[in-house]
Order: C-alpha cells, then sequence, then structure tokens
C-alpha cells in the first residue's frame, strides 16, 4: 500500500455504508417512496410493510418484539427520549437520576439540562487508567449509589472510546431490586457483540445504524413493554406515530437500511470479532516495538470478567502517546 494511501481507523465515530444497505435502500428512495402513514393507497401500504418487516427483524435480532422498538434519528435522539422521558414521567416519584463520568455526550448533556431543571444528578467512577480492567463500572458502586428517590439509572454497554465493556446484567439486577429503570446505550456495541435485551434486564436501550454499516440519521429505542411496561413521556410531538412515543414521518429507506446493516452484522457475528480482535492485537504489538512511549488506554487486551466474558470490544483500540 502506498504511504499516502489514508487508512481510516475512526469507525466507532461512524462507518462506511455497506453496498448491500445501500442496494436496501435503493428502491424506497425511487419507486416506492410512499409515506407509511398514508393507509388509503398502495405506495403507503407497501412502505407500512417494508417497516414492519423492518422492526420486527430488528427487535428479533435483540430478542426483543416489535411493539418494542421506536424508530429515532439516531442514538442521541433514543438516548434523549429514554432519559428524559423516564424523568418527566416519573418525577412526582422522585428526581435522583444516576449515571457514570464516563457516558457519551449524548447522555451527559440531557443529564446536565434535567440538573438545570432541578433534577439530582450523581455520575459515577470507573476502575482507573493503568489498571487491567480501566474503564469498568463496579455494580456494587451502583447498588450503593441508589436511593429511594432513584428513578433512572444509566449505564452504556460498550464504551465508545476505550471499548470497555461494561457489567450490564448484574447492573440490571440491582436496578430491579431497588426499583430504579435502567437506560442502556448501546450504540457501539449492538452488531459487534452478542445483545440480548431479556438476557441483560434492561428496560430501555438506544442503538443506532451508522456505527454498523448503515445509513447516518436514523436510530432505535428499545422500550420493554412486559410487564411492567416502561412508560415514557415523547419529545417529539405532532401527528401519534409510533404509539404516540415519537411523531414524525418515519424514513422508511433509513429504516430498511438499519435492518439491513444489523442482519449483515448479526450473519457476520460468529466469527468477525475473532478477525477483528486479531488484527487489533496485530497493531498494538507494532506500535508497542516501534513506539517507546505509546500506552494502551481502557483495560487490557485480554481482559476478562470472573465468568470469562472479555471486557474491550473486540475491535477496539484507544492508545496515547506521551
Amino acid at each position: 500500500m502506498p504511504a499516502t494511501t489514508p487508512v481510516y481507523m475512526d469507525n466507532h465515530a461512524t462507518t462506511r455504508v455497506d453496498p448491500r444497505v445501500v442496494d436496501a435502500m435503493l428502491p424506497y428512495l425511487t419507486e416506492q417512496f410512499g409515506n407509511p402513514g398514508s393507509l388509503g393507497h398502495a405506495f403507503g401500504e407497501t412502505a407500512r410493510q417494508a417497516v414492519e418487516r423492518s422492526q420486527t427483524y430488528i427487535a428479533l435480532a435483540i430478542n426483543a418484539t416489535p411493539n418494542e422498538i421506536v424508530f429515532t434519528s439516531g442514538a442521541t435522539e433514543s438516548n434523549n427520549l429514554a432519559i428524559r422521558g423516564v424523568a418527566e414521567r416519573e418525577r412526582r416519584r422522585g428526581n435522583h437520576l444516576l449515571s457514570v463520568r464516563t457516558e457519551h455526550k449524548a447522555v451527559l448533556d440531557p443529564l446536565a439540562r434535567l440538573a438545570r431543571r432541578g433534577y439530582e444528578v450523581t455520575l459515577l467512577d470507573v476502575a482507573r487508567h493503568g489498571c487491567r480492567h480501566a474503564g469498568w463500572l463496579d455494580p456494587q458502586c451502583v447498588a450503593e449509589s441508589i436511593r429511594d428517590d432513584t428513578v433512572l439509572v444509566s449505564v452504556m454497554l460498550a464504551n465508545n472510546e476505550i471499548g470497555v465493556i461494561e457489567p450490564l446484567r448484574e447492573i440490571a439486577a440491582v436496578c430491579k431490586v431497588r426499583g430504579a429503570t435502567l437506560h442502556c446505550d448501546a450504540t457501539q456495541a449492538v452488531g459487534k457483540m452478542p445483545v440480548d435485551v431479556r438476557d441483560l434486564g434492561i428496560d430501555l436501550m438506544s442503538f443506532s445504524a451508522h456505527k454498523i454499516y448503515g445509513p447516518k440519521g436514523v436510530g432505535a429505542l428499545y422500550v420493554r413493554q412486559s410487564r411492567p411496561a416502561v412508560r415514557l413521556d415523547p419529545q417529539i410531538t405532532g401527528g401519534g406515530q409510533q404509539q404516540g412515543l415519537r411523531s414524525g414521518t418515519l424514513n422508511v429507506p433509513g429504516i430498511v437500511g438499519m435492518a439491513r446493516a444489523l442482519e449483515l452484522c448479526i450473519d457476520e457475528l460468529p466469527h468477525e470479532p475473532g478477525r477483528l480482535a486479531n488484527l487489533r492485537n496485530r497493531l498494538w504489538q507494532g506500535l508497542n516495538e516501534r513506539i517507546a512511549d505509546v500506552q494502551l488506554c481502557g483495560p487490557a487486551l485480554d481482559a476478562a470478567d470472573d465468568q470469562g466474558r472479555p471486557l474491550r470490544l473486540p475491535g477496539n483500540l484507544d492508545v496515547a502517546f506521551g
């Protein structure tokens, strides 16, 4: 490869749209351009069926049901709908919100906005840089920080910078005992590792298409509907689409593209993590051999929890120099 050929190494920020995803989207940008809310003609009905098929597949991929999937413009909107939706709905019961200092700004900024409105926000620390499980959140820390007036806990599944995978299953068990709703920003996890919302025990989960070789501008929020169902105050009104949780004409090409992208990722999950981990390890070995002051940020590449589960995404490498 010529020295001037650029190498893209920022896939946690966004990914190139897979050509197979583009092919799936194209008919709904040209011939099948109907509004899924227009049920009086074939164009609208075709669009509605495309949305329902996509919704069903996305739900199946995370072990949810189709009515638990709410489409949004991306994970940032999903995070806002989850965090503000729960906080505003449950304010009479309590106004304490619990999260983590290392969350994405799409979580931290909505929390800061709520703090300015009188909510009390607690941000937890994670394991410090330099230890084998750097970035990891101890579930016991969550248990000790939940209060009787805590209505929401928000913890990401996988970190967007250092790739640490948090113990959501154990955190969910704590939240269930204490009666706090658990939201998870899984934007960096869905499509890159197995994600089962029932197994994890989470109540709300945000994710996006453009992190998994899908289009920008489309995402989803999983909202648990099994008893007791999670209730949210909508943040966008006007039209009543999606059971009134998120109004607005649905982005049919984007939704179709999101489902196709996720389908491709799920199909490749049996072998892709191992391939990515191998490439990641080779890159780290090369950097470590050639650069004297390079430091690994986040958990050790081979770090695992007490049950042998990896603590780092297989395709993640975050380093510092100096």
